[in-house]
């Protein structure tokens, strides 16, 4: 594998480390995270594990063992592979749902769990105690937790690193962008409704739309018209500057749709576009290589 640009090179650290810090979460909760209990006229989808090898594992990151939900066909592989960036609710039942779809798929999916050092979020009800939890999370240690979790995947998981794509979903939508423009072994993206612009700070100094000259793989964004913290404006100048920068990248801007379209277990959830959103992914992750 090539080496993973430093942090340091796109702006997504100073020039001094993130520092160790010990990990507040050592293991993934069951079920969903108490801020997102599935409404009950919600459609959730629930993927079999038969004929998967599916369940919680660690993975040596700086500081100690970030656990993680990991999916995968049963067999030797080696496989494709799909890092699964969770949403701001953590790597609950939605996301390892999402893994499993993946290994049903013929991929190796895992989901690191990314606030580790930080908190657990999936104990929080309230959405304002979640953000100050994410809030303490810099993108630095982001990007090398990831390529952490491909190096194990590699070795532990049957997984060919070669073959590598990435998605995410709301906070990790945005994370997509930035480890697509990070890591060049990367060869497909696909981002649900992440944030594309924002003001710098300590923790995020930079958002998608700043790295998008950078960008080592062509990243499918998939965003809804009537999503309230998106606004339309922001994904056209992401268009505009994916064009400018001669980047294969695509958007798709679904019609009244709104944040969380995918989210099944929400009352966002809208079936047509999700599905869509789906098909898109796995055609996008083939034309790629991946």
């Amino acid at each position: 594998m090539k080496p993973a640009v430093h942090p340091e090179d796109l702006g997504l650290m100073p020039k001094t480390e993130f520092s160790r810090r010990e990990f507040v979460t050592a293991s993934l909760a069951t079920g969903f995270a108490l801020a997102v209990l599935p409404d009950a006229q919600a459609e959730v989808i629930s993927t079999p594990t038969d004929g998967l090898v599916a369940g919680e594992v660690q993975i040596p990151v700086l500081g100690g063992d970030m656990p993680a939900y990991r999916a995968m066909p049963q067999g030797t592989g080696p496989f494709p592979m799909v890092l699964v960036v969770q949403e701001i609710f953590g790597v609950h039942e939605h996301m390892r749902d999402v893994c499993r779809r993946l290994a049903r798929a013929g991929y190796v999916a895992v989901a690191p769990e990314l606030y580790a050092r930080q908190g657990d979020v999936s104990k929080l009800s309230d959405i304002n105690a979640i953000r100050a939890v994410v809030n303490q999370v810099p993108d630095a240690q982001v990007m090398d937790d990831l390529t952490k979790t491909v190096a194990w995947a590699a070795e532990h998981s049957a997984a060919d690193a070669e073959r590598l794509a990435i998605t995410g979903f709301c906070w990790g939508g945005r994370i997509t962008w930035l480890y697509s423009a990070h890591n060049p072994d990367v060869k497909a993206g696909v981002a649900w409704y992440g944030r594309l612009v924002g003001e710098p700070s300590v923790m995020t100094p930079k958002h998608p739309i700043d790295v998008v000259a950078q960008l080592h793989a062509p990243v499918l964004g998939l965003y809804g018209s009537a999503d309230q913290g998106i606004p339309n404006d922001t994904v056209e100048k992401m268009r505009a500057a994916l064009k400018a920068a001669g980047k294969p990248g695509e958007i798709i801007l679904y019609p009244d749709a709104p944040h969380a379209f995918h989210a099944d277990y929400r009352p966002s959830y809208r079936k047509e576009p999700a599905e869509d959103g789906w098909k898109r992914l796995l055609a996008w992750f083939k034309q790629h290589g991946v």
